[in-house]
């Protein structure tokens, strides 16, 4: 085979580059419904799917095996941190466009979900993060012209399933296999977790908490026992090889009344001791309970520090992050799926034509603006002046430029020690303006805007800059890209005036122009 190189240096087979552009393929050709699935093999349409959870499936694919799982309580606390941290932010419908029937919409949608009480809805929803997979059913309303949700109930898993073809299906008692079909734009369901899209019951949680939890559950039935061994020692009694069957019940009996009795009596030539358990042994239990306590917490919520006293603080800055992570994902999650659905249901049939709203959580967190004013006035400090939008858009409430304080009657005058600086000094009234005053006067006129201009290039990076080091190295970058043209013309009628100056002032020294 003859190879051809292009121009990223790359080699490729000259049969490519001869062949004639074909349409692409339009049909879906990996489906898993027409018997060529290798992971599935044949799948009946009708017929429900079995999760291809390995954990799930070992133990009959029953989701109560789970419900066990979130008994734990590490997982139950954990687990109440990654959700609730979700639901405790607040939540915000956006209009999907500017026009007037797109804000519509959105107030129509904001107060369906005040009414539905949409953090509840939420934090039932988020149960789908454990399990896999979470289903809601949605109860119409007629308010008006307008159909609104009146309720969302989210109901139990473990009464749905879906077919070959993906569709949910509801389980009765009188179909269990493939379920009842439901009607479209009636269920609200996600799934997550999985790493490919051909599972549609997704992968929860509780898949890779099921041997930590187990694991710790029989550490602690071995513990106990330990511990009522350490307490209360077993007994020991030794019988006559020539013993009857009966003597062997007498001391079997008398062993057992140690349990509860103070004093006993044994028959002679029998023998009763304890056996003690060894105390070496205590910490292995309590390292494994705590290793499996700190591997459930960080399968949950990505570590350990907001559950375990341990760590400086720039570890526990790091570790909240990476929590931080997982709530958002999880709130983009639930509002992403409810978007694409029943906010999108909702608005086409009451705003044909509108752009659908979307809802979604707060879980940025506010700027301190203690660190925003002492940065604001670093930068005031070494001459750049805030605009009043700036201070209001970024401080809030109402805001107009002060005027500096009048002169104080007595005081001292401008240019004195402890004196206001002095102001321009202007030609006297009474005397014929010179050509130095005529280019002063130019000057003056022309410096203004050129400076505004300039300035007002600066002040744009100085309100982007995150610090004093970034607005250095923003403006040493673009020195030479700063417009200077209009200031290189004033500076030119500065140069001219200055150079009048001071053949002014040799002329007035060499007496040349005394009268």
């Amino acid at each position: 085979m003859s190879y051809i190189q292009t121009r990223s240096g790359l080699l490729m087979p000259a049969s490519f580059a001869e062949a004639p552009l074909k349409a692409p393929e339009m049909r879906e050709v990996a489906t898993t419904q027409d018997g060529r699935d290798i992971t599935r093999g044949y799948v009946d349409p009708m017929m429900l799917l079995a999760p291809q959870d390995t954990v799930l499936a070992a133990r009959g694919g029953n989701y109560e095996i789970y419900r066990e799982v979130l008994r734990d309580d590490q997982v139950k606390a954990v687990f109440d941190q990654r959700r609730l941290a979700v639901v405790s932010r607040e939540w915000e419908v956006v209009p999907g466009g500017k026009k007037r029937i797109d804000k519509k919409a959105a107030d129509s949608l904001r107060e369906q979900l005040n009414e539905i009480k949409w953090d509840s809805v939420t934090d039932k929803m988020l149960y789908g993060v454990f399990y896999g997979y979470a289903v809601a059913e949605c109860l119409y309303a007629r308010d008006g012209a307008e159909i609104v949700l009146n309720e969302l109930r989210v109901r139990d898993r473990r009464r749905f399933g879906f077919d070959g073809a993906g569709r949910l299906r509801l389980q009765t008692m009188s179909s269990m296999n493939p379920g009842e079909e439901l009607k479209p734009r009636k269920f609200w369901h996600f799934c997550t977790g999985a790493d490919h899209d051909d599972e549609p019951y997704g992968l929860g949680l509780a898949h890779w908490l099921y041997w930590p939890v187990l694991f710790k559950r029989n550490n602690i039935k071995f513990w106990l026992i330990f511990l009522e061994k350490f307490g209360q020692p077993t007994a020991k009694g030794t019988y006559p090889t020539n013993a009857t069957a009966t003597e062997k019940q007498r001391l079997l009996a008398a062993l057992e009344a140690i349990q509860t009795d103070a004093a006993l009596i044994i028959p002679e030539g029998m023998t009763a001791e304890l056996i003690e358990a060894a105390r070496s042994g205590t910490a292995d239990y309590v390292a494994m309970f705590s290793g499996m306590n700190a591997t459930i917490a960080k399968v949950v919520l990505g570590q350990t520090l907001t559950t375990e006293a341990v760590g400086g603080q720039y570890k526990a800055d790091v570790q909240m992050d990476v929590r931080q992570d997982l709530v958002k994902a999880d709130a983009d999650l639930v509002c992403m799926s409810f978007n694409f659905t029943v906010a999108r249901w909702l608005t086409e049939w009451n705003y044909p034509g509108a752009e659908p709203p979307q809802v979604w959580r707060r879980l940025d967190e506010d700027e301190d603006l203690g660190d925003r004013a002492q940065r604001d006035k670093t930068i005031a400090d070494i001459g750049f002046r805030p605009s009043v939008k700036y201070i209001t858009d970024t401080y809030g409430g109402e805001w107009t430029e002060s005027s500096p304080p009048p002169a104080v009657p007595g005081g001292p005058a401008p240019g004195e020690p402890g004196g206001p600086p002095p102001g321009p000094a202007f030609a006297d009234p009474g005397e014929d303006p010179t050509p130095i005053d005529a280019l002063t006067d130019r000057m003056a006129e022309e410096a203004a805007p050129a400076l505004k201009d300039l300035l007002d290039q600066v002040r744009l990076y100085a309100e982007a800059a995150e610090s004093m080091e970034q607005l250095r190295d923003w403006l040493l970058a673009a020195y030479g890209e700063l417009d200077t043209a209009a200031l290189t013309q004033v500076m030119a009628l500065g140069f001219a005036a200055a150079d009048l100056a001071g053949r002014a002032d040799v002329t007035d020294e060499t007496g040349l122009n005394r009268p």
